[in-house]
């Protein structure tokens, strides 16, 4: 593991520049903008994206445009704590923050998902990288990052009340391997639900955890080898592994993993090993499975850091970490803009 973590970094290094350019980039790139509306009465679709979103209305929608500060701020706390970064336009950077992490303007998105259009919309995925971004700008030690964790609270707040009231009815979980996925998201959500309970407030880690537990405590026997399908940007069964190796004690996962995924230190079955094939980066479903190759490179990864040192799963996870990798993270920059205007999170979620 050491070495595979010294090659991260390396790699890290070498491209954090350029992730960040493509983040700003995606960021201020207003149109094209896809809005999923459900219409209730004349008039009540705006005309341009930042009419409705005046922080989250580039990087083609919502979520993505999330993803994009949350990658940025990532790379500012990552040099923060003395990690290799390249030469990042930090001035830059943080001068873009601060003009549109504005407190008017993340009060608006605040309201907007709590009135009956958009109270379930982005659930779970949007409202997981929200509150990604929440801790990664609480848990910064820096001025800046404290100002606009304070702006950014009301919003936190609204989706951890939409969290609170979705998870008790949500009876079964969704498995698909897109947006809708709730291991993925609850997995993105956590480290500022433990934060919050931290703080005094245990309320939404302890539904994500009953939510969780729920869900997947008795799976067995996933059938890992139906992977992928033609649109998926997650592996379903490995978001659900990554995320109960969070939240179950070290000494059960590793018989937990064993029931669900039986096989896996044969590197069975062979299609959650093999890298999906991506035909066709301007179709922007097919190009989705560069999202899969490297969010299960990020899957494979933390499960093998969740193993024993000594489990033969761990050299099988790691070398399908680094297969799904070598794959993905060419097409970060430079690719069609349906692949460019979201992949770089995912390759700085595997790099930090």
């Amino acid at each position: 593991m050491i070495e595979e973590r010294q090659e991260w970094r390396e790699l890290l290094e070498a491209d954090a520049a350029g992730y960040a350019r493509v983040a700003m980039d995606n960021i201020d790139r207003e149109f094209p903008y896809a809005v999923p509306h459900t219409m209730q009465e004349p008039g009540d679709f705006p005309h341009r994206p930042r009419a409705q979103h005046p922080v989250f209305y580039g990087s083609y929608d919502w979520h993505s445009c999330v993803e994009m500060y949350w990658l940025l701020v990532r790379l500012l706390a990552t040099a923060g704590r003395g990690v290799p970064v390249g030469a990042l336009p930090e001035a830059e950077i943080r001068s873009l923050l601060d003009s549109h992490l504005s407190a008017d303007g993340l009060a608006a998105e605040a309201a907007f998902m709590v009135d009956r259009v958009g109270g379930r919309r982005e659930r779970p995925y949007g409202w997981g990288w929200a509150l990604r971004l929440a801790h990664e700008l609480a848990s910064w030690d820096d001025p800046d990052a404290r100002r606009w964790s304070q702006r950014f609270t009301p919003l936190a707040e609204t989706l951890t009340g939409n969290f609170l009231r979705w998870l008790p009815n949500a009876t079964y979980p969704v498995r698909y391997g897109i947006h809708s996925n709730s291991a993925f998201a609850v997995s993105l959500s956590l480290p500022y639900a433990r934060m919050r309970a931290v703080d005094g407030a245990p309320d939404l880690l302890d539904a994500l955890v009953t939510a969780t537990h729920r869900w997947f405590g008795d799976d067995r026997d996933y059938p890992g080898a139906w992977e992928p399908s033609g649109s998926d940007f997650l592996s379903p069964a490995l978001t659900e592994a990554e995320l109960m190796a969070q939240l179950m004690p070290a000494e059960e996962f590793p018989n937990w993993l064993e029931r669900f995924l039986p096989g896996l230190a044969d590197a069975s079955p062979a299609a959650l090993f093999t890298p999906a094939v991506v035909s066709d980066d301007s179709d922007g479903q097919i190009a989705h499975l560069h999202g899969l190759n490297a969010s299960r490179a990020w899957c494979w990864r933390r499960i093998a850091e969740s193993l024993p040192g000594d489990d033969p799963r761990v050299d099988a996870a790691l070398t399908a970490m680094r297969r799904h990798a070598d794959v993905a993270l060419p097409h970060v920059a430079g690719s069609d803009y349906m692949v460019e205007h979201w992949l770089a999170a995912y390759a700085v979620l595997l790099l930090t």
